[in-house]
């Protein structure tokens, strides 16, 4: 069986790359100035032809889903991580919302394509692939002898579900905080969830006075 070679991999790589780096630096610009970008107006703005630039983008929704930096780290933490859960998730939430602050445009157009009816059953998506989760449940490995596997996994889908690009929207455009204010009240959350669910399990070891 023959294996379909992406168009920017067959001959002229070096140029190929640096024309789709146009085309999403582009994109990019367009999202800032809250665009929602067209390959056409993208291929605009990166002074390259339309008819090229469709041959690396067939659609809006393949470029707008690569306009976010390719992150394929499995953790945030760094080299040499505090031992705790609570000083480990700390570091993970501020280098977490560092980094959805650093790319919101990206991340608020990403969004909108997860909303929206999935038409292509092989698109992957970034809000999609668990990322997020992969970075909170390794914050969150020292308590793996302290918590019940079920409970520590609801813990870490907790707390991703009170941060993220999701939640800062809610917190800036409905809620109405200044970015400074979501991003503390995200991290915030995090710390309460886990000193509770620490709390609780703590709790229900005590055992019932006769």
């Amino acid at each position: 069986m023959s294996t379909i070679v992406p168009y920017e991999q067959r001959g002229r790589v070096r140029q190929k790359a640096r024309t789709r780096g146009a085309l999403l630096d582009a994109a990019r610009q367009l999202l800032a100035e809250g665009a929602t970008p067209t390959v056409e107006q993208a291929a605009d703005r990166a002074r390259v032809s339309r008819t090229t630039a469709y041959r690396y983008f067939p659609n809006h929704r393949r470029l707008i889903a690569a306009t976010y930096p390719e992150l394929e780290s499995s953790s945030l933490l760094g080299e040499n991580p505090p031992s705790d859960a609570t000083s480990r998730l700390e570091l993970v939430m501020r280098r977490f919302t560092e980094q959805i602050l650093a790319h919101e445009p990206e991340l608020r157009a990403q969004l909108r394509l997860a909303l929206e009816p999935k038409t292509n059953p092989n698109e992957t998506l970034v809000l999609r692939q668990g990322r997020a989760i992969t970075w909170i449940e390794d914050a969150l490995t020292p308590l793996r002898d302290q918590l019940p596997a079920c409970e520590l996994r609801t813990l870490v889908l907790a707390i991703r579900a009170t941060t993220g690009i999701e939640a800062l929207v809610w917190l800036t455009d409905v809620g109405g905080v200044p970015r400074d204010e979501a991003v503390e009240i995200m991290r915030s959350s995090a710390r309460t969830l886990l000193r509770s669910a620490i709390a609780e399990h703590a709790a229900m070891q005590v055992p019932e006075s006769t």
